[in-house]
């Protein structure tokens, strides 16, 4: 989108992303949220995405995910594709792996634009390119005692 007049802050900023990980520890919304502040940023979008207790009609008890060691990369490349389309301020992607359990953080990611629209679009981007690209598995267990892997985070 072409800023509408010839402020800076009006285009991306120049370095962007402020963070890009995978952990094995509990996420927090509030550390996403500070990262993605910024003076020129008008519009502030996040997502996150939690374990819910059902996938497909069945009962979760669990789940647990897994990333390739390339998954960071990955992320950063699908990050850079994001920043490259709009004019982001500031752009934040986390995601756990391990065992969790329903009700917990599993990604949160979050983009700040100079608008609202480019940052929801944005950050609808951004998460969508992630679940479909980055190299993370999700392991459900299901309260029948079956179980699936699904390739997507």
């Amino acid at each position: 989108m072409a800023p509408s007049n010839d402020h800076p802050g009006e285009y991306a900023a120049d370095d962007p992303i402020k963070l890009i990980a995978v952990r094995d520890t509990p996420l927090s919304l509030d550390e996403v949220f500070k990262l993605l502040g910024d003076d020129a940023a008008g519009g502030t979008a996040l997502f996150v995405g939690t374990v819910r207790d059902h996938d497909g009609g069945a009962d979760v008890d669990e789940l647990g995910y897994s990333a390739h060691p390339s998954a960071e990369a990955e992320m950063r490349r699908i990050a850079e594709k994001v920043v490259a389309q709009y004019p982001v301020r500031a752009l934040a992607a986390v995601h756990r792996v391990g065992d969790l359990r329903v009700g917990d953080l599993a990604v949160v990611v979050g983009v700040s634009c100079p608008h609202r629209g480019e940052a929801f679009e944005a950050c609808r981007k951004l998460i969508d390119d992630l679940k479909h690209e980055a190299p993370i598995w999700k392991h459900q267990r299901f309260s029948d005692g079956t179980e699936e892997w699904v390739g997507a985070c």
